[in-house]
């Protein structure tokens, strides 16, 4: 079964970036969909930015040409560049997996953590104003 673990959260100021980068163990994740989700204080948890099947990527409306993720080519760590980050990115992020169903994605893809199966424990973002 696979593993993951995410590194790279922290406090950061209105305008600031990080990386976060989620390790997976004990399983090559090859054909799998994997996103990045978060969950604000006394929210529900949400999809950020996610890799789906037939090569499909997604975005948040809110976060779209601020974060960008994206996969080594060891297909080992998944990663999520976050730019020009806002209060309203405070979160607990977490990463996750999941073999990808058969048929492609189509536009009209939402992920949804109930599509995921393999989760991290998440990694703390702060961004204060």
């Amino acid at each position: 079964q696979v593993q993951l673990l995410e590194s790279g959260g922290g406090s950061v100021q209105t305008g600031g970036s990080l990386r976060l980068s989620c390790q997976f163990f004990g399983y090559t994740v090859s054909n799998y969909c994997m996103g990045w989700f978060r969950q604000p204080p006394g929210k529900e948890r949400e999809a950020v930015a996610a890799f789906g099947s037939g090569g499909r990527t997604w975005y948040l409306d809110s976060v779209k040409g601020r974060f960008t993720i994206s996969l080594n080519h060891a297909k080992t760590t998944l990663y999520l560049h976050m730019t020009n980050l806002t209060p309203e990115d405070t979160a607990l992020y977490s990463c996750a997996v999941d073999p990808c169903p058969g048929p492609a994605h189509g536009s009209s893809w939402l992920p949804l953590p109930s599509d995921f199966g393999a989760w991290g424990q998440g990694t703390q973002v702060t961004v204060s104003s």
